[in-house]
């Protein structure tokens, strides 16, 4: 966030000088004017913090670790020595990346993408060098550390469900966990074989990238025969599965706090599930609508086109099913669910936008522009982030015992939602004028001075936006040691976490793990006085039905008659995981 906002400063006021810039930068910032070369490291290091360390570990690492045992009725993962592992592989590609920051030649630059030629060539630019080893190092911990922890997440899953939890009977949050953490597993694998052909023609003279290369002061080089149109290749075969790795956890937490405050059932429970299942598939085979301008053949991109258009389809369907789970519902409007609505606004007109990135007449014209920015930080980064701020105050007293500030849940709410439109929507207009996106100073083209303003604008807007997260960081420590004492189920909600003691205790549950009755979302039942019905409440007037499976996390428990699935579907699902 500090990063994004330095180089907001220079986007504003280019020719202004900033004292304090040199006091913090240094030699990048003599006289309190932005170096270029560390202004692209800026923009490279904050977009690869944002995408892979904030919004793939904070939502699929943080909240999988917290809630795929707790939901399921497990004591812990399937494997706490993996969970450490990851833990620490994390730990260190952070460290890794940071430090980059702080080289003599400066952060790696070229984008969070980082092309080649420079990302391949040591002597390409100053954030070539050391800064890009660096970022290769950090991204190859950080895949490993991804790979760990997704075949923990999928092994519990499959594993660790206590008794009477069948696989519809999941809270939407573990699907959601579940195809994440499928879709890492398949994908990350292909980044990393990117970083290491990269690494090759770093250090050991190949050419999977490079081929007829003239360097300044150096001349022409002898690589030849390779491709730069590889990397982005092998980078987007990851990169757009990412954009969902990222979104589905985001939008299965939003399933949760919704339902749960809007005290309904989720709409279309069987459709939401396959429409994930639907954005997994078709994720791996959408990426080649970010190489349209590569000189790829018309009919190729003709497929890649009708393929985007067409995952346009589950996606709409989840954000149809969000609407008229809202509709007619007895709203509680806290702030996790203002930050789940605010989810669902930027999650439909960022994604709008996408239709128009899909078609590849129209992408050759906005590619590199402002409407790439501001349609990805809108469907991706603020709706991402916005399911993060709605699972932080919703599960905030299962973490820490306590409640956060509502007044100051509302503040970061409003703030941040007015602000993050402020930001990112004059970027389409920007875009369509034709403004590209990573230039440095734009008073040096004279078209570009129209938006000097609307620059200014947006730069103002941040500041207040970034000012209200200070809102969040007081409202989450204060309350961790002096915050009012929560109750064992705060906000009326059917899941199983909400069953174990409101002190956290190690294995979850002091004694049996509770038997799971139902789904969990049965709120406002006609035949119950109160509008929820916990998973683990028996139904004293219906039948005992049950999963068959004993679990690894409760031994102790009985094997119960085998029982129907409640529908073709997830029997079908079972069959194909062998959990039959």
């Amino acid at each position: 966030l500090i990063m994004s906002l330095i180089f907001r400063l220079q986007l504003a006021w280019p020719d202004e000088q900033f004292g304090f810039l040199e006091t913090l930068l240094g030699k990048w910032a003599v006289d309190g004017k932005l170096d270029p070369n560390f202004y692209m490291g800026l923009v490279t290091i904050h977009g690869t913090i944002m995408v892979f360390y904030v919004l793939t570990a904070g939502l699929s690492g943080t909240f999988s670790n917290l809630l795929i045992p707790l939901q399921l009725g497990a004591r812990d993962m399937a494997s706490p020595f993996m969970n450490m592992l990851s833990y620490w592989f994390f730990f260190l590609s952070s460290v890794t990346l940071l430090s980059s920051v702080f080289v003599e030649t400066g952060p790696a630059s070229g984008g969070w993408t980082v092309y080649p030629p420079l990302s391949a060539l040591e002597k390409a630019m100053p954030g070539s060098g050391l800064g890009m080893t660096l970022w290769l190092a950090a991204i190859a911990l950080f895949i490993i550390s991804s790979l760990l922890g997704g075949i923990n997440y999928i092994s519990t899953v499959l594993n660790m469900r206590t008794k009477g939890m069948s696989m519809n009977r999941m809270p939407l949050t573990i699907w959601a966990f579940f195809f994440t953490a499928i879709l890492g597993l398949l994908s990350f694998p292909v980044l990393l074989g990117a970083a290491i052909f990269l690494i090759f023609d770093r250090s050991f003279g190949t050419s999977f990238y490079l081929s007829d290369i003239y360097l300044e002061g150096v001349g022409a080089l002898e690589n030849i025969g390779g491709s730069p149109v590889l990397y982005q290749h092998l980078f987007w075969f990851l990169g757009h599965p990412e954009v969902y790795i990222i979104l589905m956890p985001a939008l299965g937490i939003t399933s949760e706090v919704i339902s749960t405050n809007a005290r309904k059932p989720i709409f279309g429970y069987t459709a939401m599930v396959i429409s994930l299942m639907g954005i997994s598939f078709l994720s791996f085979i959408v990426w080649g609508h970010h190489m349209f301008i590569t000189g790829m053949n018309p009919f190729l991109g003709s497929v890649f086109m009708i393929l985007t258009l067409i995952i346009a389809v589950p996606s709409a369907v989840k954000a149809f099913n969000y609407l008229t789970t809202l509709w007619k519902g007895n709203l509680r409007f806290n702030p996790a669910m203002l930050f789940s609505i605010g989810l669902v606004s930027f999650f439909i007109s960022g994604g709008l936008t996408g239709i128009y990135l899909g078609n590849a007449a129209l992408d050759i014209q906005l590619h590199d522009s402002y409407f790439v920015v501001a349609h990805f930080h809108l469907v991706m980064g603020s709706a991402a982030i916005f399911g993060m701020f709605a699972g932080i105050y919703h599960w905030y007293p299962k973490m820490f015992g306590r409640m956060m500030n509502k007044t100051l849940g509302y503040f970061h709410f409003w703030i941040t939602f007015i602000t993050a439109y402020l930001v990112f929507f004059p970027m389409h207009f920007m875009g369509l004028a034709g403004v590209p996106r990573r230039y440095y100073q734009f008073t040096l083209v004279e078209d570009f001075n129209v938006w000097m303003d609307v620059n200014k604008l947006m730069t103002v807007a941040a500041i207040i936006g970034g000012g209200a997260q200070l809102l969040f960081l007081y409202n989450f420590f204060y309350n961790i040691f002096k915050g009012k004492k929560a109750t064992q189920n705060p906000w009326q909600s059917n899941t199983l976490e909400w069953s174990t003691p409101v002190e956290r205790i190690h294995g979850n549950w002091p004694g049996e793990i509770p038997t799971v009755y139902r789904g969990p979302y049965e709120y406002s039942r006609p035949d119950r006085e109160e509008d929820f019905f916990p998973q683990y409440e028996p139904d004293e007037s219906a039948p005992e039905v049950l999963h068959t499976e004993e679990t690894k996390s409760a031994p102790d428990t009985k094997k119960v008659e085998e029982v129907e699935e409640g529908s073709v579907f997830f029997a079908a699902i079972k069959r194909v995981f062998g959990l039959s």
